[in-house]
């Protein structure tokens, strides 16, 4: 016998299995099969009953011993190199929910892909999950502006349904027209007037000011609460589901934001009326102050009309699990390098490291490598563990910075073509 025809020789006929796969036939020895007993072939060779074997197919045909199955052939080729050769490769051409699902039919799992196709079709896997989840989420996420598109239909059969929807369009979607376009641009200048009449009032020279001066930063911080006052219950009237607006992260910093003034004036009308009378407002001033922290929230109300801020927050919440990783890793080494400067430098007089929550705070600047220098050590033991400390605050705070970035750099590539197909319709 010629080596060629070694080479090409096929099993007995009896040996070989006939398969019919989406059409395609194909002749496999039974014991490539049985390699991979607990797969669906494997299964199906082992079979001894007609009803046994059609429950592992889609058909049967007895007398030319020939099984039918209406699964991609394209797969299946994937397949049959796995049980012949015993390695799995994917294709990059199909989808890879589909791939996963043809596989999962044959018994096949996705681990068992060789290396040089599992980690592009895990990643691409979990890009296709993420973005479906985006897409069939609730879009008042603080990653969107709104749900004005998926929300629309809600309006059906509600009261004043056309003006409501109007009104939805034009607060939620500065897209939708030249009149929502402006009423955002708007609510961007009268939020930057608040946050800079916020920031005059706590200047010394505006600080103790006279009544005049005082009744100019007053009153332009009525007018701007009165503006979100409006805009807000307007908001709240036009959306569809009420509830579920009020939910949203970014309308309760409205909703906290508005409602902080109107308390804060509360308090000083009790604490102007009351006087030294009551005891019980001796410390009003206080909680006046605190409510009026709460100002700076205003900041964040930019995210409605800002896709940097929008991005930032989307890719904390994609990133919990590598935030709380650096978090958990941070504080470890605050622990550790902490206890250990402490240790080093205890004997020094002049050193101001003294105890051990004096040495978080040095822990803290340090890792983070913002250094102060308000306190730092004095003996050289303890500047060899503030070096250490320094560059392991480096490798811990720059693992996860490639993770946080891809996300950000996916956010904007899933929304750049919406927001572009958005303008246009405009």
């Amino acid at each position: 016998m010629m080596y060629g025809q070694v080479l090409h020789r096929q099993g007995r006929e009896e040996d070989l299995v006939n398969l019919n796969v989406g059409g395609i036939q194909h002749k496999v020895e039974r014991c490539v099969l049985l390699r991979f007993p607990n797969t669906r072939m494997g299964q199906l060779i082992q079979c001894c009953s007609d009803a046994a074997i059609l429950e592992l197919c889609d058909d049967y045909s007895p007398a030319e011993q020939e099984y039918y199955f209406d699964r991609s052939p394209q797969v299946f080729h994937c397949v049959l190199n796995f049980y012949r050769t015993g390695h799995f490769h994917a294709l990059e051409e199909l989808c890879v929910f589909c791939f996963s699902q043809e596989i999962e039919y044959w018994g096949i799992g996705e681990l068992d892909l060789e290396a040089c196709c599992l980690d592009w079709f895990l990643e691409r896997k979990h890009d296709r999950e993420q973005n479906a989840c985006g897409g069939s989420s609730n879009a008042t996420s603080s990653g969107e502006i709104s749900v004005v598109g998926s929300d629309l239909w809600r309006f059906e059969g509600t009261w004043c349904s056309d003006v409501r929807k109007l009104m939805w369009q034009t607060l939620e979607d500065p897209n939708h027209s030249k009149c929502s376009k402006g009423v955002a641009a708007v609510s961007i200048l009268v939020i930057l007037t608040s946050i800079v009449a916020m920031c005059i009032h706590s200047m010394p020279e505006f600080r103790y000011a006279t009544d005049s001066e005082h009744s100019v930063l007053d009153s332009l911080e009525l007018f701007c609460n009165i503006f979100f006052s409006v805009e807000f219950v307007l908001r709240v009237v036009a959306a569809p589901r009420p509830w579920t607006f009020l939910g949203n992260p970014l309308n309760m910093i409205d909703m906290a934001s508005v409602l902080t003034f109107y308390v804060t004036l509360a308090f000083e009308s009790l604490d102007e009326g009351d006087g030294e009378e009551n005891q019980s407002l001796v410390n009003m001033g206080k909680v006046v102050q605190v409510l009026r922290l709460m100002r700076a929230f205003r900041v964040l109300k930019l995210a409605r009309h800002s896709e940097g801020v929008r991005a930032f927050g989307e890719t904390l919440k994609n990133c919990q699990s590598e935030v709380g990783l650096l978090i958990l890793f941070i504080t470890v080494g605050i622990s550790f390098f902490s206890t250990f400067i402490y240790y080093t430098e205890k004997e020094d007089a002049s050193s101001k490291l003294s105890s051990i929550p004096v040495c978080w705070w040095w822990a803290i600047i340090s890792m983070t490598t913002v250094g102060y220098g308000d306190v730092y050590p004095q003996t050289a033991a303890g500047r060899i563990v503030a070096t250490l400390c320094i560059l392991c605050g480096l490798l811990v705070v720059s693992l996860p910075i490639t993770i946080i970035m891809n996300n950000f750099s996916k956010y904007f590539e899933k929304n750049t073509p919406k927001r572009r197909l958005s303008v246009a319709k405009t």
